[in-house]
């Protein structure tokens, strides 16, 4: 992490990973400001400070959030049933930002959460944990029994008639429970399957309930917008859209790690300049810049701002802004075999596409990465990136985003594919040779 400033790193800068604030020590520090303000605000004026915020979701989809809480029927929380879910199912190759946030600074999730509760008027929230961040769980349970006794949770919040309470829910450990209506059918207790849309999950969501699920970085920066301002919380952005995020690089770099930086800081300030640039005697070759799930760009690309429209244009996306990264001594197509080895795995079976389709990429991977593919193998890898790849027609978005580093790396690296084909029909047709000669 780099060196932080409170007024610049709100997300960041109260993240102590040995002994996290307890709800007094929060206070002391300017915390349960924004569930203050809050709850001397309507619902209807939250979503709308939420929404001139200009913060978009942080989970890698980049929806907009207040908007995504204005679908929500507007009864009150005594009238209706309605729940608040924070995906933590973290679980994505390259992304490790919301684990630094559970186990550094859980109060600032649980108060996001509060508000975001307020705002749609759900008495009921789940934490969704990836089951592997067993610190983070053991966190997260302090810092709810803690708000509890403190009571900032449970009934009659600060005197508002507003109850709410948190349970935290470590995942069963599939990626797949990442995608929010697969989360929500393995929150019932039923295998991690997605739905099909719609009904969308503000409208019938969890047991048929209007539900909202957002990212933990998402709801981490709820505090910090009802406590400042909106217009506070644009003046940190780098670009039209408001805020910090948690930027972070994972490969050959001599720093690797989680960064808060204005959204639309440029790749180069990440890599060079917070992570320290590229190890000695390696080379940038290409980069995911959010994620397994994201396109191949290439190290033309190594200054691109790391915004949402931009790597969009570029043919990738932002996704969880954790770029990982290719250097020029490592095998592209072990890399993206690698990937598809995990995303083939993690499929839940319930499209023909994932289910058959990814284990066959991986299949046709392995034969050209030691040497047995042909000229047919790659054509039908790309047939595959053609027919599973475009959204619409698989149930969730799993497909897609596994098809995204097969296909940007067809094209990027078709040499290196080519150059292992001619290898591998160079020995076969010296092996004809010598069976002939012999």
């Amino acid at each position: 992490m780099n060196a932080l400033n409170p007024e610049k790193q709100p997300l960041l800068a109260l993240v102590n990973r040995e002994t996290p604030l307890d709800p007094t020590a929060y206070e002391q520090k300017g915390g349960w400001r924004g569930v203050r303000r809050a709850l001397a605000m309507s619902p209807a004026e939250v979503i709308e400070e939420v929404t001139k915020s200009k913060l978009r979701g942080r989970g890698g989809a980049g929806f907009s959030t207040g908007m995504k809480w204005s679908f929500v029927p507007k009864e009150p929380a005594n009238e209706r049933r309605k729940y608040i879910v924070a995906n933590g199912d973290e679980m994505e190759p390259g992304t490790f930002k919301d684990r630094i946030l559970v186990e550094g600074h859980p109060l600032q999730l649980i108060e996001g959460m509060i508000i975001s509760a307020y705002a749609i008027q759900a008495a009921y929230g789940v934490i969704f944990l990836r089951g592997e961040y067993h610190l983070g769980l053991e966190r997260l349970q302090q810092a709810v029994e803690q708000a509890r006794a403190a009571g900032w949770l449970g009934k009659n919040i600060l005197g508002s008639g507003f109850d709410f309470d948190i349970h935290v829910h470590p995942s069963a450990g599939r990626y797949i429970c990442g995608e929010e209506t697969a989360l929500l059918t393995a929150l019932e207790g039923r295998r991690a399957n997605p739905r099909s849309k719609p009904p969308f999950p503000q409208i019938g969501g969890l047991w048929g309930a209007p539900t909202v699920v957002n990212n933990i970085e998402t709801f981490s920066n709820i505090p910090h917008i009802l406590a400042n301002g909106f217009e506070w919380y644009l003046g940190l952005s780098a670009c039209e859209d408001g805020g910090t995020k948690l930027y972070g690089v994972s490969g050959r770099a001599k720093r690797p790690g989680v960064f808060e930086l204005p959204l639309g800081t440029t790749l180069g300030v990440i890599l060079n300049e917070c992570a320290g640039g590229m190890q000695d005697g390696y080379k940038l070759r290409a980069f995911l810049p959010g994620g397994a799930s994201t396109a191949f760009l290439g190290a033309e690309h190594a200054d691109i701002v790391m915004d949402y429209p931009t790597p969009e244009k570029a043919g990738s996306r932002l996704g969880t802004g954790l770029a990982i990264l290719l250097d020029d001594r490592t095998s592209p197509i072990g890399m993206i075999r690698n990937l598809e080895h995990f995303f083939a795995q993690e499929s839940c079976g319930w499209c023909t596409p994932c289910r058959d389709g990814l284990p066959w990429v991986e299949r046709l991977l392995i034969e050209i990465e030691e040497g047995r593919g042909t000229e047919q193998d790659l054509a039908r890898l790309k047939d595959a990136a053609r027919l599973i790849g475009p959204m619409g027609r698989t149930f969730c978005a799993h497909a897609p985003g596994a098809i995204a580093p097969l296909d940007s790396g067809l094209k990027l690296f078709a040499e290196d594919f080519a150059q292992h084909i001619r290898r591998s029909t160079h020995t076969d047709r010296a092996g004809d040779v010598s069976e002939r000669a012999a």
